[in-house]
């Protein structure tokens, strides 16, 4: 019999892993067994297969179709082996121009120095650098990406290679029933991450007459067109206190997600709401009084709260997000930040970073591992200073930082986000800082108090 791969799925291979398998519309790459992988090499319409078990399994998955001999698999989802590391996706600042002058982003408006763009050829070259590489997913951001003149046409060229847009991240000021109708036609469907400060508090924050009522309208509109909605929000002194009926608001119409986010210590928010952040224990304790309201209060939307926590009302359910390894499964060879190993991170000058929530501070110390101006990115993504950094170890944190090293807590904490053990390390390179809030959270007893609080549901950071 012969077979070709179903044009959903797409057989891959790099210098890391051996075969996986793409299906369309996932970000990651699924793995395979070593039979089914030979199985899906085959299955090229030229090759007569006996029809056993593993053949059967893949039909019933509907990875694999019958097919005439010489009837081949599309482009796509013909076997492609990359020489590079396994990378899945890319997080692309198209640009860094906003339209909004936000009171704590490096990207707003005002801030002139760093509006740079990517011109829609650079884009395209980029896009055909990424494909041949295996990259599959992209995160479009700015900036406000739908500034960019080219925004439409620069999602059209992402899907015609195989790639889609996984996630958009934007304040929502530009959305319009045009602009989504263009998406659809594109088979572009990106969960939509559209910033929103609170009731009452966002045309403050984000420094815009009338841009929480434009913010509400357009994210209504996303879900009324069938796109799914995640809020992004920051949290500190000036918001805190209306957290509770903003995500109301958002739960009742629709929104799928939102995550709350404490407002960092970064030199622009500083300057312009001096004092407004909230400390580390009052940042827990708020969100904590916060998690134990909204567990009672039968909202079904789901909530990660920045760095502590992610509450699952539907099946009521939670995970503390500091505990990176439950009792038992800690790995000191898995990499330090997942994040940053399955994400290739562009600034919209072209700097190559290990995270985008990186890029201003990395900017502001002069430090570079690379720009896609001056070097391909697959020389980037083979050797060097990023490959270095993203591919660090929980084991190389360890090695590498007294603290971590005697901590009771490093076995589940493994050290924090590496973005935060940068910004408070105080060192100007420090890759293997700890992460202060973790030390905090974990040292002051907040793991006890919130596995306390929520005892009702099902804790999911605790290894059975």
């Amino acid at each position: 019999m012969y077979f070709r791969i179903s044009d959903n799925f797409a057989l891959r291979s790099w210098s890391d892993v051996e075969y996986a398998c793409y299906k369309k519309g996932h970000c990651y790459a699924l793995p395979l067994t070593l039979k089914q992988a030979k199985v899906l090499e085959l299955s090229d319409g030229e090759h007569d297969i006996e029809a056993d078990d593993t053949v059967m399994g893949l039909l019933m998955r509907k990875m694999i179709e019958s097919c005439e001999k010489g009837e081949h698999p599309s482009d796509w989802s013909a076997y492609k082996k990359y020489d590079n590391k396994y990378f899945p996706k890319m997080n692309i600042m198209i640009t860094g121009k906003c339209n909004y002058n936000c009171l704590h982003c490096f990207n707003a408006a005002d801030n002139a120095p760093i509006m740079s763009e990517w011109t829609y050829e650079e884009l395209c070259d980029l896009f055909d650098q990424a494909a041949a590489c295996g990259i599959h997913a992209l995160t479009i951001t700015g900036g406000e990406p739908m500034m960019h003149k080219r925004f439409l046409d620069i999602l059209r060229e992402i899907h015609k290679r195989g790639m889609f847009v996984e996630e958009l991240n934007t304040n929502g000021f530009y959305i319009n029933q045009e602009i989504l109708d263009e998406m659809k036609k594109i088979g572009c469907f990106p969960l939509i991450k559209i910033s929103f400060d609170g009731v009452g508090v966002h045309d403050w924050m984000r420094n815009r007459k009338n841009s929480e009522e434009l913010t509400l309208d357009a994210m209504r509109l996303c879900i009324k067109n069938g796109f799914r909605v995640k809020a992004q929000t920051q949290v500190n002194k000036k918001n805190v206190d209306v957290m509770m009926p903003t995500v109301r608001i958002l739960s009742d119409m629709g929104v799928e997600t939102t995550r709350l986010i404490r407002t960092t210590e970064v030199p622009r928010w500083a300057k312009n709401a001096p004092d407004s952040c909230l400390s580390f224990d009052e940042y827990y304790s708020e969100m904590l009084d916060f998690a134990v309201q909204y567990q009672k209060s039968g909202m079904e939307m789901d909530i990660d709260i920045w760095q502590m926590l992610r509450l699952y009302p539907k099946n009521k359910s939670f995970m503390i997000a500091p505990v990176m390894y439950p009792k038992g499964s800690y790995r000191e060879s898995a990499c330090a930040c997942k994040g940053n190993r399955g994400m290739i991170a562009v600034t919209s000058s072209g700097e190559v970073v290990p995270c985008m929530q990186m890029s201003g501070l990395l900017s502001e110390l002069g430090i570079s591992f690379g720009n896609l101006h001056k070097t391909a990115l697959h020389e980037i993504i083979n050797s060097g200073a990023y490959l270095d950094n993203i591919c660090m170890t929980v084991g190389d944190v360890y090695t590498n930082n007294e603290k971590c090293k005697n901590c009771n807590y490093f076995y589940e904490c493994t050290g924090g986000c590496r973005a935060m053990g940068l910004l408070y390390s105080g060192q100007r390179i420090d890759y293997y800082g700890e992460d202060a809030s973790k030390c905090h959270f974990f040292e002051n007893g907040w793991l006890e108090k919130v596995s306390d609080a929520l005892s009702d549901w099902e804790n999911l950071s605790v290894k059975d």
